[in-house]
């Protein structure tokens, strides 16, 4: 530990020696290379403490004290932490500029053994230079009022998590299932989403386009007015005695009006991280989870030219204001780089209108507007540059002036019907020069109409009419769900991605083509818990409670007395639901094709999920949940199937033909001779990351146990123990694997000298 100080010189004055603790061992270079030699850089990886795993964690009875204990596997890191603190004449805790960063903070100096003295809280929106050299002088003590809302969201999250789960394992009879404050109203909105998409009913509409002509010059015209009124064309008959009325061979068509205006266009805010997640899901097809990752790696530092930086500011925000110095930077780079008639005369400022805005953090931005994504290019994986670019073209617009669009409508009268024809173009592209704000990229109408002026006679060539149909609404994507939550003020943007991963974990949630879709699970269990916890499962008492926990950190109010208001109502209505729990069967459309009964959905022992016969055990039908069109007729104890597929294998013992079959503990192959039996190499989708050309399959070693290794054996060796979910590491980059555990599912790094841990047990935890 000596070695991590330099040495004092003789006849010098002694130097203080500081410790400086972030969260992330990513930082630290980049910090390090910042602050110089006198500075140790140490990680605590996160949280260090948490509330114990198997009961509440809390004293319900003396003002819902908390008992925290220190994560087993982050016992080294905290007798590190101590004795470098203990060498150190200045320790300054640089956790992330959160709640959640401020209540890490807290932990770890009730953890250090050493006088509270020589704790400095220190916080940085941007790992440059100024940033963190400012932060070091202007240090400060912990904000207990942002602990104290980081504490209140967490037992809340654990209370609702412990209390209502048991309700679903009573009347489902299915221990995997879980409840949370947040998850279960997201999933409400996916499932009444659902039911308004099934309950949806289209409607017959027509349209009428026309081509007129102008001097040899055609363009077209739709049918907008009749007698000076809009109005609706609902069917074909309707639809086609309007277009025999526009084709009388004497019908005139005079242009009535002529209109031409520019308008302008401005840029709106920069990103937060919910409109970060948005655009990166609309325009570069990331996940919410995958987004996060990848902004989490810019904004703590990427090697260029040897030299660690910082390149984005912190990527936890919902606040849209940005500094005075970052203004100031973008105004030189914009005058510099596009000319001075592409900055606004006035300085784009922006405010969200939302009332419970954390305000502390600027806006998500380029730490240095002169990097710009091309120089940035040769440093940069695929995916760093390619969100970098959209946050830098985001910010950079931002601050750039309006577009100026043209546009032109010609009303043309024919008879009792009156026809529109517009177009519109790029007067002066402004802040379009460098970012489309639109969700989805916009591709400009610009028709081409003739020069035509009030009084023109223009002749009709042709009348289409057009049937369609209305819509349902769409069903929700991670963007759109982000949005939708956001809107209705439900959890922090911070919660989003694990929020939508949980429910798609405990397979409340398909994602098919980007579209989150309930499963038959996820309907029930959002029925049981609406129908009987109406509170909880309210758009409104979930965003009043996250009003309250800003107004904890605002000191407006006291934890523990939001708790107790809460508590008292929570539990009477627990009480009362589980004297009455009675089991509920989840039944669907299906019919057994073997008795006629109907199907269910059941649960395996492992928590597999599959359908059927209602009348077991006297009928053992099973179909397949994944593909419930594909019939399989099963006896559970031996997992025998009455349907199969051919595969392209011959038996090792007879040379027979195998056929794929599944049975309700997974899919195997058997010989239709000898009925030998092979388990079903299962691929998991996951290049291997050691030869870069193999896929990660599922495997069994000699002892029967299954792991999972690279299919180019023995060309790779490449294996680990659990199943990969293809996301990698935040902090070293390795494979995530996941596995499940008796108080959950549990993913974690798959190098064992990183202690990287996410877990999402029978409770929802949002961090």
């Amino acid at each position: 530990m000596a070695e991590a100080f330099a040495e004092e010189k003789p006849n010098k004055s002694k130097k203080e020696r500081a410790l400086v603790i972030v969260e992330s061992p990513a930082k630290s270079k980049t910090i390090k290379k910042i602050l110089g030699d006198g500075y140790q850089i140490e990680a605590s990886f996160g949280h260090v403490r948490n509330l114990p795993e198997n009961v509440l964690g809390f004293d319900v009875h003396n003002d819902f004290k908390p008992t925290y204990v220190i994560i087993p596997e982050k016992k080294k890191v905290v007798t590190k932490l101590n004795e470098l603190a203990k060498r150190s004449d200045k320790i300054y805790l640089a956790s992330d500029p959160d709640r959640e960063g401020e209540a890490i903070a807290w932990h770890v100096r009730e953890l250090l053994d050493v006088n509270d003295n020589k704790i400095l809280r220190i916080e940085f929106n941007e790992i440059t230079p100024k940033a963190v050299k400012y932060a070091v002088e202007h240090s400060r003590q912990i904000d207990m009022d942002k602990v104290q809302a980081q504490q209140t969201r967490q037992i809340l999250d654990k209370l609702v998590g412990y209390k209502l789960s048991p309700v679903l394992w009573r009347q489902l009879g299915n221990y995997h299932l879980s409840a949370g404050r947040v998850q279960s109203v997201a999933l409400r909105m996916i499932c009444e989403r659902e039911e308004e998409i099934e309950a949806f009913v289209p409607k017959e509409y027509w349209s009428i386009h026309t081509i007129m002509d102008k001097g040899g010059k055609l363009f077209e015209a739709e049918v907008v007015k009749h007698k000076d009124k809009k109005f609706d064309i609902n069917n074909e008959e309707e639809a086609n005695a309007i277009k025999d009325y526009l084709l009388k061979p004497d019908l005139e068509y005079k242009v009535e009006k002529v209109t031409q205006k520019t308008t302008k266009r401005k840029p709106t805010a920069p990103f937060i991280t919910s409109t970060l997640q948005r655009a990166a899901s609309s325009k570069l097809g990331f996940g919410v989870q995958k987004t996060m990752q990848v902004a989490q790696k810019l904004y703590e530092g990427i090697e260029i030219e040897g030299t660690p930086v910082g390149l984005i500011t912190y990527m936890r925000t919902d606040s849209v204001r940005i500094s005075d110095d970052a203004h100031e930077m973008a105004k030189n780079f914009i005058m510099e780089n596009y000319g001075e008639k592409y900055y606004p005369e006035k300085t784009n400022v922006y405010v969200k209108g939302k009332q419970n805005v954390q305000d502390a953090h600027e806006a998500i931005r380029p730490s240095y507007p002169e990097r710009t994504p091309e120089s940035l290019k040769k440093y940069l994986p695929p995916d760093q540059y390619k969100l970098y670019k959209l946050i830098w073209e985001k910010f950079m617009s931002s601050q750039m002036a309006p577009a100026e669009i043209g546009n032109k409508t010609i009303d043309i009268s024919a008879g009792e019907y009156g026809l529109r024809a517009g177009t519109s173009k790029v007067v002066f592209d402004g802040f379009l020069k460098v970012y489309n704000d639109a969700e989805e990229e916009e591709q400009e109408k610009e028709a081409k109409i003739p020069d035509l002026s009030q009084g023109d006679v223009v002749k009709c060539k042709e009348v289409n009419p057009k049937q369609h149909f209305t819509q349902p609404p769409p069903r929700y994507n991670e963007a759109s769900l982000v949005k939708a939550l956001e809107e209705q003020g439900i959890g922090r943007p911070s919660t989003y991605a694990t929020i939508i991963t949980v429910i798609q974990t405990r397979k409340y949630v398909e994602k098919k083509d980007k579209a989150l879709i309930p499963t038959l699970l996820g309907k029930t269990v959002c029925k049981q818990l609406v129908s009987q916890f109406a509170d909880i499962m309210d758009y409104k008492f979930t965003a009043g409670m996250e009003e309250k926990l800003d107004a904890i950190a605002e000191k407006k109010a006291v934890w523990n007395v939001v708790l107790k208001e809460f508590y008292t109502p929570f539990m009477e209505e627990v009480n009362s639901v589980m004297k009455t729990a009675q089991k509920v069967v989840i039944e669907t459309d299906k019919v057994c094709p073997n008795c006629g009964r109907k199907m269910i959905v059941r649960t395996s022992r492992f928590g597999n999920q599959f359908l059927g016969c209602s009348g077991y055990p006297e009928c053992k039908t099973i179909i397949s949940i994944n593909n419930m069109n594909e019939l399989e007729s099963s006896e559970e104890e031996s997992g025998e199937t009455a349907q199969s597929q051919t595969v392209e294998e011959r038996c090792e013992k007879c040379g027979g033909q195998m056929v794929l079959k599944t049975g309700p503990y997974g899919k195997y192959t058997e010989c239709v001779e000898c009925k030998n039996r092979k388990r079903y190499i299962r691929s998991t989708g996951v290049k291997c990351p050691k030869c870069a050309q193999g896929e990660i399959v599922e495997k069994k070693s000699k002892a029967g146990k299954i792991f999972f290794g690279c299919n180019r054996y023995p060309e790779c060796d490449y294996a680990l123990w659990d199943e990969p979910t293809g996301e990698h590491c935040p902090d070293c980059g390795e494979l995530i694997v996941r596995r499940t555990t008796k108080n959950g599912v549990v993913e974690s790094c798959s190098n064992r000298k990183c202690s990287y841990k996410k877990t999402s047990g029978n409770i929802e935890t949002e961090e």
